[in-house]
């Protein structure tokens, strides 16, 4: 397992290939659907993000609240391929890397190539897992999403598998 620290650097996504495991550690933001929607018109209107795109990691995904004493609770990934439509938008502004589960699809892979970013696959079902791993959680954008809301996270040993690599490989 390769231990990867965030933000992410070219060379760290020079190294990863389709196929390897890897632990996350350092931040990384949520978004799902109602998110990029709204990063979406934000940028069709000229508008500044409310956040740092570029080198940024977002995790499809919507974090359960916490129990306390908690930093989150549950925080399974979504289905990535409905983000198909926004990602290689979001990856060409110099997003670098994606985090959800299953296929995305060739435009996403050709932008994570193009871009030399990263598509990492999580694994569906086992959103307690994840929720262990986060360590801070904070809404930072669009909080009247609720659980659909932009969150930075910081997490600990977040694994995952390299699903889409900078050379164009794919585990798919």
């Amino acid at each position: 397992m390769k231990k990867i620290t965030l933000p992410l650097n070219k060379q760290d996504v020079k190294e990863l290939r389709a196929g390897d495991s890897v632990s996350l550690t350092g931040t990384i933001l949520t978004a799902r659907d109602c998110a990029h929607k709204k990063i979406s018109e934000l940028l069709d209107s000229g508008k500044q993000l409310p956040f740092e795109i570029k080198d940024a990691v977002i995790y499809y995904a919507g974090p359960c609240p916490a129990k306390p004493g908690s930093a989150s609770g549950s925080c399974g990934p979504t289905t990535s391929a409905r983000m198909d439509s926004f990602a290689p938008r979001l990856l060409n502004l110099g997003l670098g890397a994606v985090i959800g589960k299953g296929e995305m699809s060739d435009e996403v892979r050709d932008a994570v190539k193009r871009n030399c970013a990263v598509y990492f696959a999580a694994i569906g079902g086992a959103g307690a897992l994840y929720g262990k791993a986060i360590k801070k959680s904070d809404c930072i954008a669009f909080p009247e999403l609720l659980s659909e809301a932009v969150y930075r996270l910081e997490v600990e040993n977040f694994p995952a598998i390299v699903a889409f690599d900078c050379f164009g490989g794919s585990i798919y």
